[in-house]
């Protein structure tokens, strides 16, 4: 099943309207999580945001920083989505949190699920488009825009290369 706004939308409106029900006659509804009402997000592995902000044809990515999982390693900025929250919250939080930025969050465009050994995660790439702020390096030791041919001149977590892969075939 694919699952875009009008299928949530309405799964949302039929959860809402069987907790009216169960209020109506008395009874003490369960009220359902993110996690329910978003049924793509996985519990198996952690589910992780990456925003894919393109500017004049160029790419932002991010060095993560020395000392922390995946030192080193480049990625599209993002993080964890925490619960109670939708994809497109998480990434808006985490640019706020990471680089001090606002951006739109636009459309999904692909996901991979990798086992770095020590745990699964879930990437969700969504496209985003930056807004206002001063970028500031809060979590990353370096950003760097970069063009579509530059991609292969970084070390990128393994995570994020289908993603590259993804846009490419896209442009």
């Amino acid at each position: 099943m694919v699952y875009n706004k009008e299928v949530i939308g309405a799964h949302s409106l039929m959860v809402k309207r069987r907790i009216h029900i169960a209020k109506s006659i008395g009874s003490i509804p369960i009220v359902p999580t993110r996690i329910y009402l978003y049924p793509f997000l996985s519990m198996e592995a952690i589910n992780v945001t990456a925003a894919i902000i393109e500017n004049n044809g160029k790419f932002l990515i991010a060095k993560r920083k020395k000392g922390k999982h995946l030192e080193n390693k480049w990625e599209f900025p993002g993080g964890k989505i925490e619960k109670r929250e939708t994809p497109q919250e998480c990434l808006a939080r985490e640019l706020k949190e990471e680089f001090g930025i606002i951006a739109e969050i636009l459309d999904f465009v692909t996901e991979n699920v990798f086992n770095y050994g020590d745990g699964k995660i879930r990437l969700l790439g969504y496209r985003a488009k930056y807004i206002s702020g001063e970028f500031k390096l809060n979590a990353h030791d370096e950003i760097r825009w970069i063009s579509l041919n530059e991609f292969n001149n970084f070390d990128f977590a393994e995570a994020d290369i289908p993603l590259i892969q993804k846009i490419s075939a896209l442009i």
